[in-house]
């Protein structure tokens, strides 16, 4: 925010406004936007200049006014004054404290700086990893090692869990070698499909185009698009399975393939609602945590049905 601004009062005419304009607008951040305020400078309206230069000089200021303006609380996360000033396509945003009264304004160029650097930390997070606080080429090993590890190490917790899961079925695994194929097939399958849902939803938080609120909505149209995803994914694999170990597996991995792509979808779309309902970013629920908790979550799935089959 920058507290160089030009403001006027309701009551003077046009010809002292564009008076006053002239003088103070040297040390502007800029004049595209004249701001009204009251007596005690609470902000009243937002004209464009144009308005100033195109009405008679003998109006008076409030004459031209429409009390139509938007503006942003001075606390509001900076996230929102770029989203807003994306969304009503503004040159300059007012900021004013919880009284109303202004404070400063947001310009357009200032919220690109901004846009780029929350554009950067959610593709760290997406990726697992802790955003930098400076350019990767600035940073040493130390940093980009702690960054990182630690999210690796979290995530070994998870994996190990889904070998868990492969040990406990080692007797269906040698029983029935031809599972073992499908394994990487399947879980790799899961865990894209639930990366796709949870990068849909974490963009459309953050630009606003979904609202916490809207989560069961959003699941309800997943659950229809997964569902469509997994029959279509597991009818193509059908044929594999019938190859590979004959008309039960072939069964096996179309009913595996469904459900574990209509899983992911929903692991994909109800955990970056979870996460912002908990305060945290919705980026976290990244592609490695996704598919890492899809891993074991398809794995439970795929022995689950082959044991009731086989």
């Amino acid at each position: 925010m920058t507290p160089d601004y030009v403001a006027v009062q309701a009551e003077w005419s046009i010809d002292h406004a564009l008076r006053h304009i002239r003088k103070k607008g040297k040390d502007s951040e800029t004049i595209n936007v004249i701001y009204v305020v009251d007596p005690s400078w609470k902000l009243i309206d937002a004209l464009e200049l144009r308005r100033f230069i195109l009405a008679p000089m003998e109006q008076t200021v409030e004459q031209i006014m429409d009390h139509n303006f938007i503006c942003i609380k001075a606390l509001e996360d900076r996230e929102e004054a770029v989203r807003m000033i994306q969304h009503y396509d503004l040159v300059a945003l007012p900021v004013v404290d919880s009284e109303g009264v202004l404070l400063g304004t947001v310009t357009v160029d200032d919220v690109l700086d901004v846009a780029e650097e929350e554009a950067t930390e959610d593709f760290h997070r997406v990726a697992a990893v802790a955003p930098l606080k400076m350019s990767y080429r600035e940073s040493g090993f130390w940093s980009l090692y702690r960054k990182r590890i630690g999210w690796l190490a979290a995530l070994i917790v998870v994996n190990m869990a889904s070998g868990h899961v492969i040990a406990r079925h080692e007797e269906l695994l040698i029983s029935s070698i031809a599972l073992s194929f499908f394994i990487p097939l399947l879980i790799a399958t899961g865990g894209n499909a639930g990366a796709q849902s949870a990068t849909l939803m974490v963009r459309a938080i953050a630009t606003g185009d979904l609202r916490a609120d809207q989560w069961l909505w959003a699941v309800g149209k997943e659950l229809l698009v997964g569902l469509g995803l997994g029959v279509t994914l597991g009818l193509a694999t059908w044929f594999l399975g019938f190859y590979r170990g004959g008309f039960d597996m072939a069964v096996i991995i179309f009913l595996t393939m469904t459900a574990i792509v209509l899983v992911s979808n929903l692991i994909g779309v109800g955990l970056p609602f979870l996460l912002n309902r908990l305060n945290m970013d919705p980026a976290v629920a990244s592609s490695p945590l996704i598919t890492t908790v899809v891993d074991f979550v398809g794995l439970t799935i795929y022995f689950s049905i082959a044991v009731r089959i086989l």
